[in-house]
C-alpha cells in the first residue's frame, strides 16, 4: 500500500511537470504568433490559409503544414530566424512581402513565380511565415 501511494505521488508529479511544459509551449506559440502579427501588421492564421491557397507548398516544404511538401524551392522551416531571404535581402517584413509579391523584380529569372499576390495577402503570408521559428 505504501509503495502504491509513492508511485501514485510520483506519477502525479510527472503529470504536473508534463502539463506545465505543454502549457509553456502553448504560451510560447501564442507569443510567437502575436509577435509575428504585430511585426508585420498581418494575420498569421489567415496567412496560413493563403499559403495553402496560393499553392506555396507545391514548391516549398514546411513542417506541419498541409500540402507543403515541395522540393523545388528551399524549405521554409525556421524562416523567421534567417538573416537573409531570396539569397540577398535582409530578412524583414517589408523585404519578405516584396519578395512574395514580385520575386521576378527582386531576382529576374528566379524559379519563384509571380503569383500576383496582393499586398494584404502578402502581409498575412509574411505574418504566418514569421511564426516559423522551429
Amino acid at each position: 500500500m505504501r509503495y502504491a501511494s509513492a508511485s501514485l505521488a510520483a506519477l502525479t508529479i510527472v503529470g504536473l511537470v508534463i502539463a506545465g511544459a505543454l502549457i509553456d509551449r502553448i504560451d510560447d506559440r501564442e507569443r510567437v504568433w502575436a509577435h509575428a502579427a504585430a511585426t508585420t501588421g498581418g494575420d498569421p492564421h489567415r496567412g496560413e490559409a493563403l499559403f495553402i491557397q496560393y499553392g506555396c507548398g507545391s514548391c516549398h516544404q514546411l513542417t506541419h503544414v498541409r500540402k507543403a511538401t515541395g522540393a523545388v524551392g528551399p524549405s521554409l522551416d525556421r524562416i523567421a530566424l534567417r538573416g537573409v531571404i531570396a539569397g540577398k535581402l535582409d530578412n524583414n517584413p517589408d523585404n519578405l512581402q516584396r519578395w512574395i509579391r514580385d520575386p521576378q523584380a527582386v531576382t529576374p529569372g528566379t524559379a519563384m513565380p509571380d503569383l500576383r499576390v496582393g499586398q494584404p495577402d502578402a502581409r498575412d503570408i509574411s505574418a504566418f511565415l514569421y511564426t516559423r521559428t522551429e
